[in-house]
């Protein structure tokens, strides 16, 4: 065996031994095995209306399957307190959980700590905790969050939602930051005592986010996916922008990172006289129109912003199945039905797509 023939072995062995240890070195990003989520929070009250959706074939189908063949795997779902008509209550959430199971989904909870919506203009603690002092306001974070655990065992779970200003207010407001951050420490623990492999996410509305996580960093506030809304209208237009802060926030924390909440209109119309809460030209970023085109185009751009952070894990489009479904001249229907991953005759539109491998 002549030198030059030994030394193109050589190498070759070497190349080959570096690759078998490090099981990254020949996976493409596009491989990556991305938490693809939709909140469908609104479907069980939507499918009590008798909506009737259609597939890509333009044939009627159920919206869990849909999306399950669609390539989504994950479903996203709101749990309330004690909401005065039962939507997203632990009971609903429950049976619905079930049936997505069934079908092989993995289940995200979003624990809102309220009795209906809390975002960030908004966290009103339980009617039944109102007249609790701190301690019992702590042991009842840690009590219900266990018992939701318990009832639904999720692949995932978010201590509050969009708690940019903190939760169960006002005691746990943000400013409040002891007590804030006892809530979400007794909230983990409650998680961490009933299962070992549910991850838990802390969720923040926007990319203005590193002041937030360095609270959470410098109080030891253990969890482990960094959750952010983004919506254009109110947040940045700058996708560069976006796309830098998933890598410096994973960088800077640690931790994994995906858009907890994101989606984008097909059209600037309305199918419903219910207001829409994305509706004008100044809510859209200028390369990506309110088109069945631009509204894929603009999903795509997210899906890839992921798989180009090495951190990041995924996305969620919110509330894809929120149509007009109280009929077109509904003041208490969708203020989403132009955000929908359905059209107005709801037929699925392209931006499903998002979902595939």
């Amino acid at each position: 065996m002549n030198l030059k023939l030994l030394l193109t072995l050589l190498i070759s062995f070497i190349s080959l031994s570096a690759c078998s240890d490090d099981p990254q070195a020949a996976v493409d990003p596009v491989e990556k095995d991305l938490i693809k989520a939709a909140d469908v929070s609104f479907l069980p009250e939507i499918r009590e209306e008798g909506t009737i959706f259609y597939n890509t074939q333009n044939t009627p189908a159920d919206v869990l399957d849909i999306l399950k063949e669609s390539g989504c795997n994950t479903l996203r779902l709101r749990v309330w307190h004690t909401p005065v008509d039962g939507r997203s209550s632990l009971e609903e959430v429950a049976v619905f959980a079930g049936e997505a199971k069934a079908k092989g989904f993995k289940i995200w909870i979003t624990l809102h700590y309220s009795d209906s919506w809390a975002d960030p203009g908004k966290q009103t603690k339980p009617l039944a905790w109102q007249s609790a002092n701190l301690q019992s306001l702590a042991d009842s974070v840690y009590n219900y969050t266990k018992k939701v655990m318990q009832r639904l065992s999720p692949e995932y779970i978010q201590i509050g939602n969009e708690i940019n200003g903190g939760l169960i207010w006002p005691e746990g407001a943000i400013v409040n930051k002891n007590n804030f951050i006892t809530f979400l420490k007794r909230g983990a623990d409650a998680v961490r005592d009933v299962s070992t492999s549910t991850k838990i996410m802390i969720h923040y509305a926007g990319t203005d986010a590193d002041w937030f996580y360095d609270i959470l960093k410098d109080e030891g506030v253990d969890y482990d996916i960094i959750g952010l809304s983004y919506y254009p209208r109110w947040h940045s237009k700058n996708l560069a922008e976006v796309e830098s802060t998933l890598k410096s926030l994973s960088e800077a924390n640690n931790k994994d990172i995906l858009f907890a909440e994101t989606a984008y209109p097909f059209t600037l119309q309305w199918n419903d006289y219910t207001n829409n809460l994305i509706g004008e030209e100044s809510h859209l970023i200028a390369d990506y129109a309110a088109s069945p085109e631009g509204q894929k185009a603009f999903m795509l751009k997210i899906k890839s912003m992921v798989v180009n952070t090495e951190r990041a894990i995924g996305f969620a489009y919110w509330a894809p199945e929120w149509v007009a479904y109280r009929g077109n001249e509904a003041t208490n229907g969708s203020g989403w039905e132009n955000m929908a991953l359905f059209n107005f005759d709801y037929k699925v539109l392209p931006a499903i797509e998002v979902f595939k491998d």
